[in-house]
């Protein structure tokens, strides 16, 4: 066999290669075409124009994992507008037009932090020492506090908020009203349930979630609500009621005439101007 007759069939061997390959090529295009046609998933157009007026913050305080999933609810009648918290009014009277539905009046709400304990007023039961979690010290005996409301302090809230409007200062959380968005994104990953929204009109707040008997508070906190009434009892407008050992504000009724926050033996009743001005500065 001569040198021509190798470098003819080395040529011919190649050649078929080639063919080969872009035979193979060809095919699977084919089939991605064919599979693309056939398993098209056709996005509902009204999904994707109540997306488009949607915040786009993805924070989850609906409930959804993000924006697109609460879309998908809204179109379908699974979720209300109400749930989200952090798309403009202007942007929501687009999406109940889409939908077809009245837009609902809402007042803007700011979440608030109902605990004073911390390091220097809620008293440990344990030294807890794993995943520096708030979820993690939950799972462990309801955590390490001893008060079985209060804040633990490891930051879970702070981490998932997307505007970062919230500080751990000595172990207790503190939300910063001028940034926060009321997304919800904190109340959901609080796993003591004691974060939660407020009128962003509202002159005062209750910073004790305890529904202990006042005995039991005093033996677990310096600043726990005792459950005494005082503030029921001394508020002129009869804003205030107790319900389960707490004092419960009907914001309609407060005039933010601070009597309450005067009288209160525990101080636990807070004037929110006070939190907007004491709140430190948040790092960017």
């Amino acid at each position: 066999m001569n040198l021509l007759t190798i470098t003819a069939q080395t040529w011919i061997t190649v050649g078929i290669v080639a063919g080969i390959f872009a035979g193979s090529a060809l095919l699977i295009g084919a089939l991605i075409l064919v599979v693309g046609k056939v398993f098209k998933v056709n996005v509902d157009e009204k999904i994707t124009k109540i997306l488009e007026n949607l915040a786009g913050a993805n924070c989850g305080g609906c409930g959804c994992s993000g924006c697109g999933g609460f879309a998908s609810k809204l179109a379908c009648g699974g979720a209300e507008l109400s749930d989200c918290h952090v798309t403009s009014p202007e942007k929501k009277a687009e999406i109940a037009k889409l939908l077809g539905i009245e837009l609902k009046d809402e007042e803007p709400t700011v979440a608030v932090v109902h605990c004073l304990g911390g390091i220097e007023n809620a008293a440990d039961k344990f030294e807890y020492k794993g995943n520096p979690t708030c979820a993690s010290n939950a799972s462990l005996l309801g955590g390490n506090k001893a008060c079985s409301y209060a804040c633990l302090g490891c930051g879970d809230c702070k981490a998932v908020c997307p505007e970062n409007a919230i500080s751990v200062q000595g172990r207790l959380a503190q939300v910063d009203p001028d940034r926060c968005i009321s997304c919800g994104a904190c109340i959901t990953a609080c796993p003591k349930d004691i974060i939660d929204r407020i009128p962003s009109s509202a002159p005062v707040y209750v910073a004790c979630s305890s529904k202990c008997k006042g005995k039991e508070v005093m033996g677990v906190c310096k600043v726990g609500c005792i459950s005494c009434g005082i503030c029921a009892k001394s508020c002129p407008h009869g804003a205030i009621t107790m319900q389960d050992n707490l004092p419960v504000i009907d914001y309609s009724k407060c005039t933010g005439c601070l009597t309450c926050v005067a009288k209160c033996p525990r101080k636990i009743i807070i004037s929110r101007k006070v939190v907007a001005e004491e709140t430190p500065e948040q790092s960017a």
